[in-house]
């Protein structure tokens, strides 16, 4: 049975969700950053102009400081993945049976014979010997690595969208109600977030949505008496 045109293979598909599943960790902590930031200035005063600068500002050092780390952290993988591929191109010439052998030996631990692990390696070698190898070996698509530009504007985009909550929440609501109501959208926020990330892993829903809710309630609730003792010295 051939796979249907346009049929995804299960590395496009779990290189997906790994991208939605990145996605929505950083929506989660602009979220629980923002929140506890502007919770906290909202306990220290009552002042629009002060909780909403002091929130945008959290917010573009956020996303800036989100967007840094994951091209970082993406370049130095790719740095890495392109070493390897490097490596095994250059084994490919100057040592190929010993590749090959390496190779039938991969095929053989997963289970087939010794004989059919040989016939797989030769003929897939035969085919492309090194896509045969570095997705054998290195579990590596060469034509597909991942770009650092891509993940630090999704990062920072994410963090973004995570943060215009507890933001507006905090700044459009009046005094006396700006705080209880800031910290339900968000505990309702980070339910969401938490289901999602727990269903795009397969994982426990509830445990994750506790972990979620627990960790952002005490950010905020930390930030908030601190921000109360100062207001309170001020």
């Amino acid at each position: 049975m051939t796979p249907h045109n346009g049929e995804e293979h299960a590395v496009s598909i779990g290189a997906r969700l790994n991208w939605l599943r990145a996605g929505v960790l950083g929506a989660n902590d602009g979220i629980v950053s923002t929140a506890g930031l502007v919770v906290g200035v909202a306990a220290a005063t009552a002042s629009r102009t002060t909780i909403l600068t002091a929130g945008i500002a959290g917010l573009v050092a956020g996303a800036l400081s989100m967007a840094a780390g994951e091209y970082v952290s993406v370049s130095t993988q790719r740095d890495t993945e392109r070493a390897l591929l490097e490596k095994e191109r250059r084994e490919l010439i100057e040592m190929p049976d010993e590749e090959l052998d390496e190779l039938t030996e991969i095929y053989r631990a997963k289970g087939l014979s010794p004989q059919l692990a040989r016939a797989v390696a030769v003929e897939l070698t035969e085919h492309d010997a090194f896509a045969a190898h570095v997705e054998a070996e290195l579990g590596i698509d060469p034509d597909n690595l991942a770009s650092p530009w891509h993940a630090a504007v999704a990062s920072a985009v994410a963090f973004t969208l995570g943060s215009v909550l507890p933001l507006l929440a905090i700044t459009l609501l009046s005094v006396q109600l700006r705080v209880p109501l800031t910290m339900l959208a968000v505990v309702l926020a980070l339910v969401v977030t938490g289901w999602t990330s727990a269903a795009l892993g397969d994982a426990d829903r509830p445990r994750a949505i506790r972990r979620n809710v627990i960790g952002g309630v005490l950010a905020m609730g930390v930030t908030y008496g601190i921000g109360s003792l100062v207001g309170l010295g001020v």
